[in-house]
């Protein structure tokens, strides 16, 4: 019997397999630094991308605000408030609603209701959210989001 040749064999010298302490080094300060570059950004975005939300609910509780006039012949009382569209109002005959899908549509994207006057000081109502910081006042993400500006 003859051994096998040593060439059909693939054998690795030690040392060879695997990655070094400097190139891993090296990798990780460029994971480090895309991260540092792309995730400042990234977070500018999902924060815009809030207020962006804040408008578009805006509108649509509007809309739902104008259906409920159509319906009753007028806006909610502020005693009403907003929940008026998701439920009959005690006295209101003509409610044809829900006027919104869910409820979740009355909070803006920070998780506090959307603030609700009538009659308003810049309208027949006014509707709108204080922001990020939920306070009045504001610059980017913390600047109210209102249906008058």
């Amino acid at each position: 019997m003859s051994r096998p040749r040593e060439s059909s064999i693939v054998r690795h010298r030690r040392g060879e397999d695997g990655y070094t302490l400097t190139e891993l080094l090296v990798v990780m300060f460029i994971l480090v630094l895309l991260v540092g570059l792309v995730a400042p950004r990234v977070i500018g975005y999902l924060g815009g991308a809030k207020s962006d939300t804040a408008r578009i609910q805006l509108n649509n509780v509007e809309s739902s605000l104008d259906l409920f006039l159509l319906d009753t012949g007028r806006y909610p009382t502020e005693a009403e408030g907003l929940g008026a569209l998701m439920q009959k109002p005690e006295g209101v005959t003509a409610w044809e609603g829900p006027y919104l899908k869910k409820e979740s549509g009355l909070q803006d994207p920070w998780g506090q209701a959307y603030q609700y006057r009538a009659p308003g000081q810049h309208g027949e109502y006014d509707l709108f959210s204080l922001g990020k910081d939920k306070t009045e006042g504001g610059e980017g993400e913390n600047a109210d989001i209102t249906n008058w500006k």
